[in-house]
């Protein structure tokens, strides 16, 4: 730990509406100068939201605003609280150790109570993670021993954790461009969160 780096907390609300049966977990959000929107995974580097519109549209860009650098927050909101998503971090408070968004150089000084985000979406049993760090996180809150494959899940009965209900457990590849697969290939494991 070096307490000479600053502690950061988390920039965003949860984002969890009341019909929410898939929560999206991600680590922590990259620094504000990486955004290109107030929303989650808002880096526009970052490929989650244009995996959703090859998924869900046919088209990588379906969320991207026509001729600029940046996602259409207006039409992510919309089309994840028709879809029940809900999204947020494993992490409340971190240090960045080399002042990026890698999971290998962020410190977690205090997680994220994912009870809590769980409780205003009485229908959400699936938590689905788009990152190691994350992923790690969850095994330790369900009490997982090991993280589930790529694309696969695992059950979580809830009289093995403190969530209060069952939980299936997903990990999904990164969204980030530096997990080296292709965007479609990516699209092909999230697309069993839908099937």
């Amino acid at each position: 730990m070096n307490i000479s780096i600053p502690i950061e907390t988390h920039p965003l609300s949860p984002f969890l509406p009341s019909e929410g049966r898939l929560l999206f977990l991600g680590s922590f959000p990259p620094p504000l100068s990486r955004w290109s929107m107030p929303f989650f995974y808002p880096n526009f580097i970052n490929d989650f939201w244009r995996i959703m519109g090859h998924l869900f549209f046919g088209d990588r860009s379906h969320f991207v605003v026509p001729g600029e650098k940046r996602f259409d927050r207006d039409a992510i909101v919309a089309f994840a609280e028709e879809r029940g998503m809900a999204f947020y971090d494993t992490a409340v408070r971190v240090r960045r150790l080399k002042g990026n968004a890698s999971d290998a150089f962020l410190e977690i000084v205090e997680s994220t109570d994912i009870r809590s985000l769980l409780d205003p979406m009485p229908h959400c049993r699936r938590i689905v993670t788009t990152g190691g760090k994350a992923g790690a996180v969850l095994c330790e809150t369900l009490r997982v021993e090991r993280l589930p494959d790529i694309g696969q899940c695992t059950i979580c009965p809830a009289s093995t954790h403190a969530l209060g209900r069952d939980i299936e457990f997903w990990r999904m590849p990164s969204s980030s461009r530096a997990y080296p697969l292709a965007l479609e290939k990516k699209a092909d494991f999230y697309r069993r969160l839908f099937e």
